[in-house]
């Protein structure tokens, strides 16, 4: 259905063409796992050096495992605990270059050395975080957390 040439042009022009496909693929769609689902293997599928692409929905105060790409993975986070929990507590983008000195992280798999989350808030209310997961470390960089922000951005609006 996409068709993206990840060697070709600049990171911004990847997160544009993801962007433009995430909008397509949950523009008439309004359930969140279908909406969660499609985003997680969009992301797997067209960001290189990934081990893990998905969603934690916060569901009665912690964050539950939601759609995925990847390994098995923990299934609950408390708010606050490793690099999810800590973005779901301050509603801030985590960008971790090494998990193994980041105080408290969650190993879901050893093999996880950078880490990219990225609240899904509504009206300022959290509802969830997008997590990205990397064999690389210092994979993630600044144009990542806002090429991941904006798709969170949109993706939050549709997730009713």
């Amino acid at each position: 259905m996409y068709q993206f040439d990840i060697s070709a042009g600049t990171k911004a022009d990847l997160y544009r063409d993801l962007l433009a496909a995430l909008d397509a693929l949950t523009a008439d769609e309004r359930d969140p796992i279908a909406n969660m689902a499609n985003a997680a293997a969009l992301v797997w599928e067209y960001l290189p050096d990934l081990n893990w692409a998905g969603f934690y929905r916060l569901v009665e105060g912690e964050l539950v495992l939601g759609p995925f790409q990847g390994k098995v993975a923990c299934i609950r986070i408390p708010v606050g605990k490793g690099v999810c929990g800590a973005a779901a507590a301050t509603l801030k983008t985590q960008l971790v270059e090494d998990v193994h000195v980041f105080p408290g992280h969650i190993a879901c798999d050893a093999a996880s050395r950078s880490e990219l989350v990225v609240p899904l808030t509504r009206d300022g209310t959290l509802i969830g975080v997008l997590d990205l997961d990397s064999p690389e470390p210092t994979r993630f960089d600044a144009e990542d957390a806002a090429g991941c922000e904006a798709l969170a951005a949109l993706l939050s609006e549709r997730l009713d």
